[in-house]
Parts: C-alpha cells; sequence; structure tokens
C-alpha cells in the first residue's frame, strides 16, 4: 500500500482534464497520485470545498527594503496566502532599486523561510544596466527584467526608445513592460486637478497607454523579444496585443475588472489612484469583452500598497498603488458567482497562465511531478471584506465593506499547509521559485 506525507479527499479537483471528485496523494511536497489512496501522515477533509491549483501573482509590490513602513516581506506574503495565493513575483521599485545580482540575492535572503509563500524576484532594466540584464535575468529566483516606460512609483524609468532598445537586446526571457508614455503624460501634467483624484485618469489617458504599447511592440518586433504587458486597462491596447500574439502577452487586474471611475473616484478619492488608473466603466466592461475573447494571459493584484497617511494627501501629491494580493481570488471569485466568468478562466489567467507565459517550472497544474501548490476555496461561502481581516501592513482596501460570494479556505504551498481557515501554520516556508532552462540552460 502506498504511503503519503498529506492526502487530500473529498473535494472537487481541477485537472487539466476538468473538475473531478478525486483525491491527491502528496509525498516530498510533490503531487505523488490523483486519485490516491493508502496511509497518510495527515489527511485533510475538503468536503464541499473546490481544490484549484495554487494561484500565482505575477505582479506584487512588497517594498522591502528601504519602503518597509508600507509592507515588507513577510507581511505581503502573508497577506498572500491568507488570500489562497501561493507564488508571487516581487517587483524591482525598492530603495535601494533591485538592478544587480548583489541586490537580487539580498532580497532571496531576506525572503528565505520569511515569506509564506514561494516567491521570485524580477530585476528592473535602467538606462545603465542594459549590458548586464542577459546574465540578472539568469540568475536562480529572478523572474526575469521589468521595464518602466512611464514614472510610477519609484525611480526605475526607461522612456527613450534607443534605451528600450538596448534593454530588449539584452537576454531571451520574457520581459514585463509597465506602458505608460512618459513624455505624453509629461505633456498633460496640467489636466490633474489639485484636490481631484478622478482627474488621474484624465492625464494618465488612454492615448497614453495605447500610445506606450504600440511604441514597445514595435520595438519588440524590431529585436524579436517577448513581451508582457501588464495591467492593461484599455479595450484599444487589448485589441491591439491580441494581434500580436506571436510576441506579446498581457495582464489585466481584479481592481480595473471591478472598479469603474465614476463610482470609485467620488467614494474612495485618492485611495481609487493607480497608474495605470481606473477608468471609466465602458473601460471596465470593454476588459471584460476581450477577457471573454480570450486575450488577456495572466490575473496580477499589482498589489501595491502605501499608509492611508500617504493617502490621504492632496491629489495630485498623494502616491499611486492600492493593496489587492489578498483580494485577488476572492474578487474573481465573485465576479464567477455573479456569471461574469468561469471557474476555469479564473484558474487559466491565474495558475497555468503564469506557467505558460513566464515559464515557471513544476507549478501552474495539478498534476503528477508538479509542486503540491493548491487553493482551497469555498465557492458558496457569503462574506464581508473587512479591516480586520487584512494583512497588508497598510491596514486598508478600496474593497472593504464588499459582500462576496466565493472565499478561500486554504493555502497549501509544496505539501505544507500555510493557511486554513484564516489561521497561519506555525513558520512560513516559502522557497524560490524555479524555471524551465534558465538555472542550467
Amino acid at each position: 500500500m502506498a504511503t503519503f506525507d498529506l492526502i487530500l479527499t473529498g473535494g472537487t479537483v481541477h485537472l487539466p482534464s476538468g473538475p473531478a471528485q478525486t483525491t491527491v496523494g502528496i509525498r516530498g511536497g510533490k503531487i505523488a497520485e490523483i486519485g490516491a489512496s493508502g496511509d497518510a501522515g495527515e489527511t485533510i477533509d475538503c468536503t464541499g470545498l473546490d481544490i484549484l491549483p495554487g494561484v500565482i501573482d505575477t505582479q506584487v509590490h512588497f517594498r522591502e527594503p528601504g519602503l518597509v513602513h508600507k509592507e515588507d516581506l513577510e507581511s505581503g506574503a502573508r497577506a498572500a496566502v491568507l488570500g489562497g495565493v501561493t507564488a508571487v513575483f516581487e517587483m524591482p521599485n525598492t530603495k535601494p532599486n533591485t538592478d544587480s545580482a548583489d541586490a537580487i540575492q539580498d532580497k532571496l535572503l531576506r525572503a528565505h523561510h520569511r515569506m509564506w509563500c514561494d516567491h521570485a524576484f524580477y530585476v528592473g532594466a535602467t538606462n545603465h544596466n542594459a549590458a548586464d540584464l542577459a546574465e540578472l535575468e539568469r540568475l536562480p529566483g529572478t523572474a526575469g527584467v521589468k521595464i518602466f516606460m512611464g514614472a510610477s512609483t519609484g525611480d526605475l524609468l526607461v522612456s527613450e526608445d534607443s534605451s528600450l532598445a538596448e534593454v530588449l537586446a539584452s537576454g531571451s526571457r520574457r520581459v514585463a513592460i509597465h506602458a505608460e508614455d512618459e513624455a505624453r503624460m509629461n505633456a498633460r501634467a496640467g489636466e490633474r486637478v489639485t484636490g481631484d483624484a478622478s482627474s488621474h485618469p484624465v492625464w494618465r489617458d488612454d492615448e497614453s497607454a495605447l500610445l506606450a504599447t504600440r511604441r514597445i511592440l514595435a520595438l519588440a518586433w524590431a529585436a524579436r523579444r517577448r513581451i508582457h504587458v501588464l495591467h492593461v486597462t484599455t479595450p484599444a491596447e487589448l485589441e491591439l496585443l491580441g494581434a500580436n500574439k506571436d510576441i506579446a502577452t498581457c495582464e489585466v487586474t481584479p481592481q480595473h475588472l471591478t472598479l469603474a471611475g465614476e463610482e470609485a473616484y467620488p467614494r474612495l478619492g485618492t485611495l481609487a489612484q493607480m497608474n495605470p488608473p481606473i477608468r471609466s466603466g465602458a473601460h471596465r466592461d470593454g476588459l471584460w469583452y476581450w477577457l471573454r475573447q480570450g486575450v488577456p494571459d495572466i490575473l496580477g493584484s499589482d498589489h501595491a500598497p502605501h499608509t492611508l497617511e500617504e493617502k490621504g494627501k492632496t491629489y495630485p501629491d498623494s502616491p499611486s498603488g492600492m493593496p489587492g494580493v489578498q483580494t485577488m481570488l476572492p474578487l474573481m471569485l465573485n465576479h464567477v458567482a455573479a456569471g461574469r466568468t468561469t471557474l476555469a478562466r479564473v484558474i487559466d489567467l491565474t495558475s497555468a497562465g503564469p506557467q505558460r507565459v513566464f515559464n515557471i517550472a513544476g507549478k501552474g497544474r495539478i498534476a503528477v511531478g508538479y509542486d503540491a501548490d493548491f487553493s482551497i476555496v469555498d465557492l458558496k461561502a457569503r462574506w464581508t471584506i473587512e479591516d480586520d481581516w487584512l494583512a497588508s501592513r497598510s491596514g486598508w482596501s478600496p474593497f472593504t465593506g464588499m459582500e462576496i460570494t466565493g472565499r478561500p479556505i486554504g493555502t497549501i504551498v509544496r505539501g505544507h499547509r500555510v493557511m486554513w481557515d484564516g489561521t497561519l501554520a506555525d513558520a512560513a516556508i516559502g522557497e524560490p521559485i524555479r524555471f524551465e532552462g534558465v538555472e542550467f540552460g
């Protein structure tokens, strides 16, 4: 008789072939058998629950080092696993920037068994490190290269075509892009209205995003370099990206799929301020149209926390960004409950999609030989997001008070139950994410 470290029983398991009432046997941190029976050190009864492949959030800002009053690697990862997220890609706009081998190594050391989930770190492209990026992107624990075409939070900025071409010419992995046109935004700075956050999408308008996306697509084709356009906010960009799938993938966020500017800015003020902006209800509906057309590859939270004191500054002196890693999966489960999308599509956007786009090794599906990562959810649970549930150091969410259908119940990372029913394990066990062909290719 087979023996396992852990068996999950009673739940609906979402396999590559579809949902099935079956068991999952785990041994040595890996999925050992589907339909397992035998002895186990631990058995978890998942009756009435759905067992999803572990959710991978490929865009978070956990602010460490240098900005830890907003967030740090431990608190951000705690928020992640409480929200059902098993792995994250963390962004490079920290202080100092993550733009060198030493900076990447520093983050990996800080993260080791302080982060509750598995993790990888982006290296930030600058106007000075292009020659080093081919080497940096292949370091263990590195998610790849991130380019900020438009200034956002921090001082990483590569805005000129010549510098962008140099970055794209160095390396081979897919490059993640924040696509807003710096020159156009500088020219439109006068569109900002003091004290009125609803002028944010007027300043950082559709054309600022679309112009940058057109530019980076042309440069990517010239360099024959794959790109991934982050947090797309306009239907026109998704239409364009859908016509360039040979070289480009893209991401949408739960907040752009959920919030509409007409309602959000009067209610939330600067709490709704982010880059690229929350736009109109028509924009939101357009994103849903292209999501149903299959164009977005990945759902990312763009978790970017600031304190309430910082967000309380008068616009435009207020910083852009909102927390989101903990609410990403609940929001999408609520959209499933409302009939806006299917659970299969959410799984593709949060597990299989990240694996496919970034060549993650051993994650992204429930299959033998893969890491035993699971997001276990109650699709019927009705609850309200409250501040006391939030683990981010920032302490707030634009979705506080929202009634939700669908709740993360358990988060299992490589066979370790790191969260169950809102309670964390005794110790964090997060390790670096592995990528196919990177560390030995």
